[in-house]
C-alpha cells in the first residue's frame, strides 16, 4: 500500500456519532478527501460509509442514514424484553441481528476491497488480549466486531476467534494513520476528551472513570509521538459536551438531537477549514 497523503480518523462514541457526520460533511464540502479511513465503534460505521463513496454524496447519504435511523432499527424490543435477554443470554442486552440488517442495507455485502477509498477498523480480541486490525474480507463482521459494544452486544466470532468493541484498546486510532504513514490526519471524535474528571461518586461513575482514563491516556499518548512533518487536525463537535458522567452520554438510544448534532459539528468544522487555524503548520487544531 502506498503511504497515503491524507487520513479520516474516526473515534467510537455511540449515539454521539452523529457530530463525526457533520463534519464529514465539511471535509467533503471543502474538497478534503481520504486516501485511508480509519475507523472504531461507530467510527467504522460511519468510516465505512464515507469509504464507500467519499465525497458530498457520500456524506450526504449517511447524513440521512443518521436521520432515518430509529432505535427500533438496530436494538427492538421493550424495556421489559431487554431485560428478560439479559437475563437469558447473561452477557449481553441485545442480539446483533438487527444492526446487521441495517448494515446490509446501506453497505450490502461489499467487501474491503470494494469500497472507493482504503478502509481499516479496529476491535479487541477476546484471546489475545490486543487490538486487532481488520483491512480485508468481509466487510459487515468486521464492522459488527469493532462496534460490539461489551453488555450491550454480543463478542463477534471471526476465524475462531472473538472480538468486542475497538474503544477498549484504541478508542481514537490517530496512531494507525501515522504508522502507515499519512502525512494530513483529520480526527473526528465525539467530544468531552478535555473535560475534567472527578473522584467517582456514585456506582456507574466507577466505570465511566476507569473508561475514560484509559482511552485519554492513549489519545494523549499517540498524539504526543506524531512524527515530524505529520499535521493532525482535532475537529471540532461545535457543542458543549457537558459533565463527562452526564448519563444521557449513555443512553445509547438516544436519537433525537441527530438533526442539531450533525449541525453544530459542521457549522463548526467548517468554520474551522476555512479559518487560520487550518493550516499546513498546525499541529493539533
Amino acid at each position: 500500500m502506498t503511504p497515503p497523503e491524507v487520513a479520516f480518523v474516526l473515534g467510537g462514541g455511540g449515539h454521539r456519532g452523529a457530530y463525526e457526520v457533520g463534519m464529514l460533511k465539511a471535509l467533503t464540502e471543502q474538497g478534503i478527501c481520504p486516501d485511508v479511513v480509519l475507523g472504531t465503534s461507530i467510527g467504522a460505521v460511519n468510516g465505512a460509509l464515507i469509504a464507500r463513496t467519499p465525497s458530498t454524496d457520500g456524506a450526504a447519504l449517511l447524513e440521512q442514514a443518521w436521520l432515518d435511523l430509529n432505535f427500533a432499527d438496530v436494538f427492538p424490543g421493550s424495556l421489559w424484553s431487554r431485560a428478560r435477554s439479559a437475563l437469558r443470554q447473561r452477557t449481553y442486552l441485545h442480539a446483533n441481528d438487527q444492526l446487521r440488517e441495517w448494515l446490509e442495507s446501506l453497505l450490502d455485502d461489499d467487501a474491503f476491497d470494494g469500497l472507493a477509498a482504503p478502509f481499516q477498523c479496529v476491535a479487541a480480541c477476546i484471546e489475545d488480549a490486543a487490538e486487532q486490525w481488520f483491512t480485508a474480507g468481509p466487510l459487515i463482521d468486521a464492522i459488527l466486531a469493532s462496534s460490539a459494544v461489551p453488555g450491550l452486544l454480543p463478542p463477534v466470532e471471526i476465524a475462531g476467534k472473538h472480538f468486542i468493541d475497538g474503544g477498549v484498546v484504541n478508542s481514537i486510532p490517530v496512531s494507525r494513520a501515522y504508522e502507515l504513514g499519512a502525512k494530513t490526519i483529520y480526527v473526528m471524535h465525539v467530544g468531552h476528551v478535555d473535560d475534567a474528571l472527578e473522584v467517582p461518586s456514585a456506582p456507574w461513575d466507577v466505570a465511566v472513570v476507569a473508561f475514560e482514563i484509559a482511552r485519554r491516556h492513549r489519545f494523549a499518548t499517540d498524539l504526543a509521538s506524531v512524527p515530524d512533518g505529520t499535521t493532525v487536525h482535532l475537529l471540532p463537535t461545535g457543542a458543549r459536551t457537558g459533565r463527562y458522567n452526564d448519563p444521557s452520554k449513555l443512553n445509547y438510544g438516544k436519537l433525537s438531537e441527530t438533526r442539531e448534532q450533525i449541525d453544530s459539528a459542521h457549522k463548526a468544522t467548517l468554520e474551522y477549514l476555512t479559518g487560520p487555524s487550518h493550516s499546513p503548520t498546525n499541529l493539533v487544531g
